[in-house]
């Protein structure tokens, strides 16, 4: 039976926040952001272990207690320059540990809201593809498409749009070759897609959301307190 794998790529610094203090490490609900996520992966009995992908230089991640997350945690200084090299390294460096066709789940670290029917609705439906697949949430919103001068020039329809979120979930083996063959991607599917394959959108929603701006603090953490009461 295939085992299922989770790898955060944390390796970014995080700048568009506007402090010095990687982004992942940023409190949130009063633990650093990558706890919330790590929390739920490792609670999970699907997953295997959980690995952090960091930059060799990082030295942040000491500064915290992650005992509580028990042996599940890995951690793994191999961080790249980009998001597809970490994830890629992170490959790289448990490829002894595991098969072809074992599941790798691929999740951002600033994604501290990942809930557990999330992981699990992922989980049973791509487990069943032969390509794996992705949370994701229908776009709702009308989108424009704006020139240099930050003027309307089309409006773009969005039928049949999604917002791609992580986990991204695919086979180790074929993650491992699309990344190899493709590394100027934003995503993993992207990589696979360029394969010729053509992932599965699993429904999530906009709780699953990416603390990217420093306004996303405040909407992360009230998320995650009202699930802790």
């Amino acid at each position: 039976m295939s085992r299922h794998f989770a790898l955060l790529p944390a390796a970014g610094t995080g700048t568009r926040m506007g402090e010095d203090l990687p982004k992942q490490y940023r409190p949130i609900a009063g633990r650093p952001m990558i706890r919330h996520a790590l929390d739920t992966l490792c609670a999970s009995p699907r997953i295997e272990k959980a690995y952090v992908v960091l930059a060799v230089q990082d030295d942040g991640w000491a500064r915290f207690d992650w005992s509580a997350l028990g042996p599940k945690l890995g951690i793994l200084r191999c961080g790249g320059a980009t998001r597809a090299e970490s994830v890629l390294n992170g490959l790289q460096a448990i490829a002894g540990n595991t098969l072809d066709d074992d599941w790798i789940l691929v999740h951002d670290a600033a994604r501290p809201c990942l809930s557990a029917a999330q992981l699990e609705a992922l989980i049973e439906q791509a487990g069943d593809d032969a390509t794996g697949g992705i949370l994701a949430v229908p776009v709702a919103d009308t989108l424009k498409r704006g020139g240099a001068d930050r003027r309307i020039e089309a409006t773009v329809p969005r039928e049949r749009l999604w917002q791609a979120q992580t986990p991204q979930m695919f086979r180790f083996g074929l993650l491992r070759d699309a990344l190899t063959r493709n590394r100027a991607v934003t995503d993993e599917a992207g990589a696979v897609e360029a394969l010729g394959r053509r992932p599965l959108l699993v429904e999530s929603d906009a709780s699953n959301l990416k603390v990217t701006w420093p306004s996303d603090l405040a909407l992360a953490e009230k998320i995650l307190l009202e699930r802790m009461k």
